[in-house]
């Protein structure tokens, strides 16, 4: 017991993972609704935009180091913040990860009702992307 709560507090000292900087948002895209961008906010923006909102748990290790990872992967793959930048994606690949159910992940809609989108949202999330994504590709 000592053992590891005294584990718990060494690995509380690993740095990785606490630095919850939001760069500056360069460029955004044009939604194509208002409902695709909020449907985008709930569900990705946290990991997918440089308007990343950290929760309290963000700043203990390990749950820290899982949320820097998420957060820094998701801005590299696909930046809703830096849409004036070229990106890796494409629309078949949003919607096999939205329709199959690894974006979000479901560690992230745990914690995060709001992302836990119906059948009917990610319909809409995927169609609302793909028209977005075609009528102003990143990078453009």
């Amino acid at each position: 017991m000592l053992g590891g709560l005294l584990l718990f507090g060494l690995i509380q000292l690993v740095p990785y993972g606490l630095d919850h900087s939001n760069p500056p948002v360069t460029g955004k895209p044009s939604w194509d609704s208002p409902e695709t961008r909020a449907l985008a906010v709930d569900a990705c923006f946290d990991c997918h935009s440089n308007e990343t909102k950290w929760p309290w748990y963000s700043n203990v290790a390990p749950a820290s180091w899982l949320v820097q990872s998420d957060v820094d992967r998701g801005r590299e793959t696909l930046n809703f913040s830096e849409w004036n930048r070229p990106q890796e994606v494409e629309t078949e690949e949003v919607e096999e990860v939205i329709r199959g159910g690894s974006m979000p992940p479901w560690y992230y809609v745990v914690q995060h009702s709001n992302a836990r989108l119906s059948g009917t949202e990610k319909d809409q999330l995927i169609r609302g992307l793909d028209a977005t994504i075609a009528a102003s590709r990143p990078g453009r």
